[in-house]
């Protein structure tokens, strides 16, 4: 690394190319072989012992094994090779599991394998797009690694969620935009415009926060017209258009009655996803968890409350704020060089504030930076509550953002501003990475306290340096300040990288999943229940239930309410299962007529529904029971919960059909029995 930092510019400071060809110049043997070791590294890390995760997210992974069964399936993105319904996503990230599915035999192997390999093609974009703005390949390296060690990089590029491929076709987006800027290319903007399309097609909106940083970048920097650059992004925006919305005209031409319903959508309509549920609606907190009411959103029976304190175990959501990416979860996810990132964007502007309009250090700069600030605003504005995985869109732009303002610095390293805005840099990192690794204070203390005291030696080492009365040194004071220079970016990635290694070797599961070393639980008498509810939500599954469903011959082995039990049902029997309502148990499939004609046609075999006893200490009403002779009898059906939002469905099947067994919490109807 230290290498790689002394050459990040030539030894004097000079003044990069700012226009004409973002062209490299040929690779040194050492940047070659640096680059050769960053991305063998990055695989070799990420596809090791990767199948820990098993089939991580339940939900993606059922509809990848959809996908690697059925056609259809793998085009719609169905949750079940029965293509009754889709997941709530647009199906990228479910065409690439799905067909390595196809290729080699699904498996957690070969759903996850393409993940990891994700991460390679982003870090070896970062290096690309940094390494052609800068004209030097190790501020491409550099840029490259801080990506590989970001935490939520190394967690996110492991697991089956959509959020690696959109922001693999992000950052594929930001490399064509910087590629388009030297020579002000329309073609390069256009594939922009196609790879965030594709981004689209992962995440729908989420994949398009960074658009507003590339657009505004090539407007500024473009060396040509205004009228051109207008028109080029134009173009670039019909090319993105044309990129996802091919698929939106295939869900709508296609006859809905041989397609599945689209989750998530009330019209069975795909806008209707990317506005409401996936857009705007959740955006501005208008989405709830599925079930009930509003205010009662998750269907409790009449009397009972879930605790506030509890709902943290249905997915860790982040409460919206200007400090949110600097708190919970997030904080460790992503946070660590983020001030660093921000610092280094206003430090960039500053130092090249004299440069030519179409400057391409001073153009990528405004690629990231911009990014980190219009998405880390969207993120702090969001009303509904998040994922902190989510702000894996931002990483890019961070390490991006802080590998140019390293570069700039190391460049003017000889200036007042290279010194005092390299202290400024190391110690924004050092000291929140200090913040951040003292929230876990039992974990590896003697790191937090090394980072601490060798970016502030290495800050106050570029202060002193930059000093009228250190000229007299001036025949060591260069040598000095690289040296700085080179520890305090070091030191100053400690943090991140810790939590990014301690990340890779940990099992992830669930809807949830969280970066750095294994937490231990805390005991305590809600522990029992909470795994209940994790069970129902597509957990662990009875084995007997298991060998049930693998007796059926039916197109749907079952029906449940909702995707996430439906999932784990699939994944463990390998049969199809319908999930009634969708994700929220809010989708209006089937009707009831529609399941009636299900089992009429002999389609389903088993209904399965859950019944969950309520602790006491979630009733509203603590009165205690009448007693004596005169008391009201107890209601057998008190505290029991339904967990699904299909009453209507429930009721009709208790009504013709007799309970056959319980099966753990799971209650069993057999729907080809005669209906009484």
């Amino acid at each position: 690394m230290t290498a790689t930092t002394a050459e990040l510019a030539p030894s004097e400071p000079t003044t990069p190319p700012t226009t004409g060809t973002a062209t490299l110049p040929p690779a040194r043997r050492w940047e070659r072989l640096a680059l050769a070791v960053l991305l063998i590294g990055t695989a070799a890390a990420y596809l090791w012992n990767i199948t820990v995760n098993g089939m991580g997210n339940n939900f993606y992974a059922a509809a990848a094994w959809a996908g690697s069964e059925n056609w259809k399936a793998l085009l719609f993105g169905s949750l079940d090779p029965g293509n009754f319904i889709t997941v709530d996503k647009p199906p990228l990230s479910q065409w690439i599991m799905g067909l390595s599915g196809q290729i080699f035999g699904f498996s957690s192997a070969s759903m996850l394998a393409p993940e990891a390999i994700m991460a390679v093609l982003a870090v070896a974009l970062m290096y690309g797009a940094v390494a052609r703005a800068t004209h030097s390949r190790a501020a491409g390296l550099l840029a490259g690694l801080v990506l590989a060690l970001t935490p939520v990089v190394a967690l996110m590029f492991r697991f089956n969620n959509p959020d690696a491929a959109m922001v693999l076709c992000m950052t594929a987006a930001a490399y064509c935009t910087i590629r388009a800027l030297p020579k002000a290319s329309w073609k390069w903007l256009a594939l922009a415009g196609v790879a965030l399309g594709f981004a689209f097609l992962a995440k729908m909106l989420e994949g398009l926060m960074s658009l507003p940083a590339l657009g505004l970048a090539y407007l500024i920097v473009a060396p040509t017209t205004l009228r051109n650059r207008v028109l080029h992004s134009l173009g670039a925006l019909v090319a993105l258009i044309v990129s996802s919305g091919w698929y939106v005209l295939l869900t709508i031409l296609w006859p809905e009655s041989s397609r599945p319903y689209l989750a998530g959508s009330k019209d069975n309509t795909f806008m209707d996803l990317v506005l409401g549920y996936n857009g705007f609606s959740r955006y501005l907190g208008k989405n709830h968890i599925g079930g009930g009411k509003k205010g009662n959103p998750f269907g409790l029976p009449e009397g009972y409350e879930i605790p506030k304190s509890f709902r943290g175990g249905f997915g860790g959501f982040s409460g919206a704020g200007p400090d949110r990416l600097f708190t919970g979860e997030i904080a460790f996810e992503i946070s660590w060089l983020l001030p660093a990132a921000l610092v280094a964007f206003l430090l960039v502007l500053i130092s090249r504030w004299r440069a030519p309009r179409a400057d391409l250090v001073r153009g990528a700069s405004l690629v990231f930076g911009l990014w980190v600030v219009i998405d880390g605003v969207l993120f702090a504005e969001m009303k509904s509550g998040m994922h902190a995985y989510y702000t894996l869109t931002i990483a890019p732009a961070i390490a991006g953002s802080f590998a140019i303002g390293v570069y700039e610095l190391w460049r003017r390293r000889a200036d007042v501003i290279g010194r005092v805005g390299g202290a400024a840099l190391i110690l924004a990192a050092g000291i929140w990475g200090f913040v951040v690794l003292q929230r876990n204070s039992h974990w590896q203390p003697w790191l937090r306290w090394t980072e601490l005291a060798v970016t502030v030696v290495a800050a106050v080492g570029l202060l002193v340096l930059a000093l009228p009365p250190a000229a007299r040194w001036d025949r060591f004071r260069g040598r000095a300040t690289a040296l700085l220079l080179a520890i305090g970016v070091l030191a100053g990635l400690a943090g991140s990288a810790a939590y990014a290694v301690a990340t890779l070797p940990e099992s992830h599961t669930g809807g949830g999943p969280t970066v750095g070393p294994k937490m231990p639980e805390k005991p305590g008498p809600m522990d029992l229940f909470r795994k209940q509810i994790q069970t129902i939500f597509g957990g662990d599954v009875n084995p007997q239930l298991v060998t049930l469903l693998q007796g059926t011959d039916t197109m749907w082995s079952a029906a449940i309410d909702r995707s996430s039990p439906a999932a784990g049902l699939e994944l463990a029997s390998r049969t199809s299962v319908l999930a009634i309502g969708g994700f929220l148990s809010e989708d209006p499939v089937p009707s009831l007529s529609q399941f009636q004609d299900y089992v009429r046609n002999h389609q389903i075999t088993y209904y399965l529904t859950t019944q969950v006893h309520l602790p006491d200490a979630w009733r509203t009403d603590k009165k205690p029971a009448e007693t004596g002779p005169d008391a009201p009898k107890p209601d057998p059906d008190q505290g029991i919960w339904y967990p699904g939002g299909n009453a209507d469905i429930r009721n009709w099947v208790q009504a013709h059909y007799t309970q056959t067994r319980k099966i753990g919490d799971m209650v069993v109807y057999d729907l080809t029995a005669p209906a009484h």
